[in-house]
């Protein structure tokens, strides 16, 4: 007989040799007619309790939730900015988190989904030279604007003033006078955001708890998340 690494080392234990009472604690063999196999079921062992039937689904909160929230460190790292950046933006009213400020003292700042989006677009318009002041304007106009309006936008600019767009005829005729030198598709930074956001550490609003970064498609670690 060959084997293959370890397992086949003199004396080890086949599975035709495993001693009955200690299969009996790997399997259970269910009684079934003489002219069918033996069906085995396995016994699932873990840390973690598989999920019975008739228990509710684990909870999933997509990133966008308005129960979801990010400190200020998630928010700098999903960004692109420094830790200073953020909170001279918070300080000086440019970019205040809407779900908790730092008041009253020792409270951390939360910020939620949309208030990442509009620091990830500030970035994005200083690097281009666009001035604070265009800047505060164009900020306080995506605010108001609707979740829906805000990823059909595609902001333009020449690096002096900012331009709103909500066609592609509008960016060609934009780019034709001269006035449109670059522009953010807002759908597109939404989207790079959500999958950024869903990989690191966020808050529960309502009930305080940490929700930890993972792949929304892998229920396992959804599980071990819930666990902690």
């Amino acid at each position: 007989m060959s084997g293959i690494g370890d397992d086949a080392a003199v004396g080890a234990l086949c599975s035709v040799h495993v001693p009955r009472s200690t299969r009996s604690l790997l399997e259970r063999v269910r009684e079934t007619p003489a002219d069918g196999p033996a069906e085995v079921e396995f016994a699932r062992v873990g840390r973690f309790p598989a999920v019975q039937a008739g228990q509710p689904a684990i909870e999933r909160l997509a990133p966008t939730s308005g129960l979801i929230g990010y400190r200020g460190p998630t928010a700098c790292a999903a960004a692109g900015i420094t830790y200073r950046q953020l909170d001279y933006w918070a300080r000086t009213g440019l970019l205040e988190p809407s779900v908790r400020s730092a008041y009253p003292a020792n409270s951390q700042r939360l910020y939620s989904f949309r208030d990442i989006l509009l620091l990830k677009i500030v970035k994005r318009l200083l690097d281009a030279g666009v001035s604070l002041q265009n800047i505060r304007v164009a900020v306080s106009h995506l605010q108001s604007a609707e979740a829906v309006d805000l990823t059909e936008l595609t902001l333009m600019s020449d690096g002096a003033t900012v331009y709103e767009c909500t066609s592609s005829q509008q960016v060609v005729d934009l780019l034709k006078s001269g006035q449109g030198v670059f522009g953010i598709a807002v759908g597109a930074v939404w989207q790079e955001l959500e999958t950024a956001l869903s990989r690191l550490q966020a808050e529960r609003t309502d009930t305080g708890e940490t929700v930890l970064g993972s792949d929304p498609s892998d229920e396992l670690a959804q599980r071990r998340n819930r666990a902690v």
